[in-house]
């Protein structure tokens, strides 16, 4: 009798953990993190961007430095860009998301501008340097696209989970305080493509 309790026990126990693991109850976890790496990633790319920008403009100042406006203002772009940091706890924040946007959206347009003063200076778009930094920020301005990308699907991903059968049902017992995560949103005016030339 008491042997036929312990194996009823036992099956019961195996059986629960075997709906429980069949049953989706992983699927949010997994989901948060997958966004959050991808949003590692983003940062990862921008940084990449922050890191390039003083070797092009000390590149640039040595052929251009009346254009001193324009570099001033790449560099406090920069600075503004860098300040504003999201972390993982805060990507349930559209407004967080969207100062982080702003400023690098600052940052990209400063870019630009910066680049095209590169058209009146000859000497400047044959410089090695010159070259090859405006080579690494298109890289780079790619690698930010791809990175923001997958980060959308992680983030559309995660928060289809907290809404749709069964894993829901997790999301509005086990996981109630997962709130759906902010996206990017395409910045005013970015339908219009930048007017740089090289």
């Amino acid at each position: 009798m008491a042997f036929s309790n312990r194996l009823r026990n036992f099956i019961a126990v195996a059986l629960l953990g075997l709906s429980l693991s069949a049953c989706g109850y992983n699927t949010i976890p997994t989901a948060e993190e997958t966004a959050k790496a991808r949003w590692a990633d983003v940062e990862n790319n921008y940084q990449r961007r922050a890191d390039l920008i003083p070797n092009l403009v000390a590149t640039v100042q040595g052929y251009a430095k009346q254009e001193k406006d324009v570099l001033t203002g790449v560099v406090e772009a920069r600075a503004k860009a860098t300040q504003v940091h999201v972390d993982a706890s805060q990507l349930t924040d559209p407004d967080k998301i969207k100062q982080f946007q702003d400023a690098q959206a600052q940052l990209s347009g400063a870019l630009g501008r910066l680049l095209a003063v590169s058209e009146n200076y000859p000497d400047l778009k044959s410089n090695q340097n010159f070259l090859a930094l405006q080579s690494q920020l298109e890289g780079t301005e790619n690698r930010i696209t791809v990175a923001r990308r997958d980060y959308i699907a992680a983030v559309r991903e995660y928060n289809l989970t907290l809404q749709t059968f069964p894993s829901m049902l997790w999301a509005m017992t086990v996981f109630r305080s997962k709130k759906p995560m902010a996206s990017f949103t395409a910045s005013e005016g970015a339908q219009t493509p930048p007017t740089v030339k090289f």
